[in-house]
């Protein structure tokens, strides 16, 4: 007997939109659809939910939303039954807004309650109208809530939400309240799980890492915590996004250090290199400040690579403030940053302060940075080559051309790196040694056969379309351990 429309699971759709809270907070939004009886859409069909987690702080987050549901109206009306729900930091911000410009709409939810979404689809589907529901303040921690992971092998694991700070061009306080953390034995049961599915990789989470233990009253908790990361066995890397300049210590250096599972990788944004422009942001601390910092992770490990964010043309940026952010990116000598123009954001003050810089202002000054940068990297990247480099082999395959069946990854420092797997059978998850024979601004490729490769649990689970549940084991290529002598001399010894 074929089961009736009804019957058959519902099916959904997330999108993402944003940083990498979204994208934790979307695995936490597929888990509880599933955990409600909900099925993934298959690709190329139509779904019967779909869920837009979206961000505001670029200055195009309103007209990409509006221009996604405006996509979605006709395709809803070919699909009675369709559900769109609209989640994330522009939902926190415009709430009843979105339902005034988009009524096709059916559920609005905020950052504070995303553990409601299957109870109000539910709710809209039997009231007939829409729902929105937007609280004040934190219902339930996130990490508490069912996660469907996107990755066999490496996982957001977030330790605060929310931010204290008040940075003048930034509207995530206002929409993610202040800052509330876990509790380090919570974080650590959450790793320590994970690990024992396969994961071998997780990345700690928050909006001001390094500000981790205000909640409780410890200010030392965050390089305890990653010191604690090292006793977990089985996990191989640890890295953390975002730090704030005015909140690291030298003791979050050195744990960084003598943790030997902790990446030599930090992502510490600079925003400006001019104090006056950094005193109008309310970033406090000043360039010297900035430096130094750099200067003691580089004297603590001297391969650390290093990413910032900067934002170009701050109200009231001069070309001297400007220079200044030229001076500082060469003295820190970033492997790689993110830059943005700056972009009026409603809500936040510097919307509405004097000396808004020209947009042709702007763009001849993002262009110079750019290309400072890129001549940066890519000579830090030039120096790689003829090394050999870890590679957690990352999902999906690299670039492919008729030559070529590259597989990617990336390197322990947070680099990507393009290799040629040959006829080994190498799968996501999997770890490889690989020599660098090219280096480009962006990424390193090996075209040499790889020095070795290990199997992993992780690799195991995503042959299987499964989650690790045993332990990975080594064969093929030469196998390595962590802690082996990984040198150029010691791998032509093998």
């Amino acid at each position: 007997m074929t089961a009736s429309t009804e019957q058959r699971p519902r099916s959904y759709r997330v999108r993402t939109y944003g940083c990498q809270m979204n994208v934790h907070d979307s695995e936490r939004l597929a888990g509880l659809l599933e955990s409600a009886g909900y099925v993934p859409a298959e690709q190329d069909t139509t779904p019967d939910v779909v869920v837009l987690n979206t961000c505001a702080v670029r200055e195009n987050a309103d007209n990409r939303l509006y221009g996604n549901l405006g996509q979605l109206r006709p395709i809803k009306h070919d699909h009675p039954g369709m559900q769109i729900a609209v989640g994330g930091c522009l939902a926190q911000k415009d709430r009843g807004e979105i339902i005034r410009r988009a009524p096709w709409v059916d559920v609005v939810f905020g950052t504070h309650n995303i553990g409601s979404l299957p109870v109000l689809l539910e709710r809209a589907r039997h009231n007939g109208d829409a729902q929105i529901e937007i609280a004040e303040s934190l219902e339930v921690f996130p990490s508490a809530l069912p996660a469907k992971r996107d990755s066999a092998h490496s996982a957001w694991v977030s330790i605060s939400v929310g931010c204290n700070n008040t940075c003048t061009f930034c509207i995530v306080p206002a929409l993610r309240g202040k800052e509330v953390d876990r509790r380090p034995g919570d974080v650590l049961a959450e790793i320590k799980a994970l690990v024992a599915e396969g994961i071998v990789e997780v990345t700690l989470l928050g909006q001001n890492v390094n500000a981790y233990g205000v909640d409780f009253g410890d200010r030392r908790a965050f390089g305890d915590l990653l010191r604690a990361c090292g006793t977990i066995n089985g996990l191989e890397r640890v890295r953390f996004t975002s730090p704030h300049p005015r909140d690291f210590t030298s003791d979050v250096i050195e744990a960084m250090a003598e943790t030997p599972n902790v990446c030599h990788q930090l992502h510490m944004p600079l925003q400006s290199g001019s104090d006056a422009v950094l005193a109008a942001m309310r970033r406090s601390y000043r360039a010297q400040r900035y430096l130094k910092i750099v200067e003691e992770v580089r004297a603590a490990m001297p391969d650390a690579a290093l990413s910032t964010d900067i934002i170009v043309g701050f109200p009231g940026e001069t070309e001297a403030d400007f220079q200044a952010t030229l001076d500082v990116v060469a003295q820190a000598r970033f492997a790689q940053a993110f830059t943005f123009q700056y972009s009026r954001r409603p809500g936040t003050p510097a919307a509405d302060m004097a000396g808004q810089v020209p947009k042709a202002v702007v763009q001849e000054r993002y262009e110079r940075l750019v290309a400072l940068q890129e001549s940066i990297s890519w000579e830090l990247n030039r120096k790689l080559v003829a090394s050999i480099v870890e590679v957690l082999v990352s999902e999906g395959e690299g670039r492919k051309d008729a030559a070529t069946r590259r597989m990617s990854g990336r390197a322990r420092d947070g680099r990507l790196v393009h290799f040629e797997p040959g006829d080994s059978e190498i799968r996501p998850g999997d770890v490889v040694l690989a020599e660098i024979t090219y280096a480009a601004p962006h990424h390193l490729v090996s075209d040499l056969a790889l020095r070795a490769h290990r199997r992993t649990a992780a690799g195991d689970a995503w042959a299987a379309g499964r989650r690790p549940t045993t332990p990975g084991v080594l064969l093929g290529l030469p196998s390595f351990t962590r802690g082996d002598d990984m040198t150029a001399d010691a791998l032509r010894r093998r």
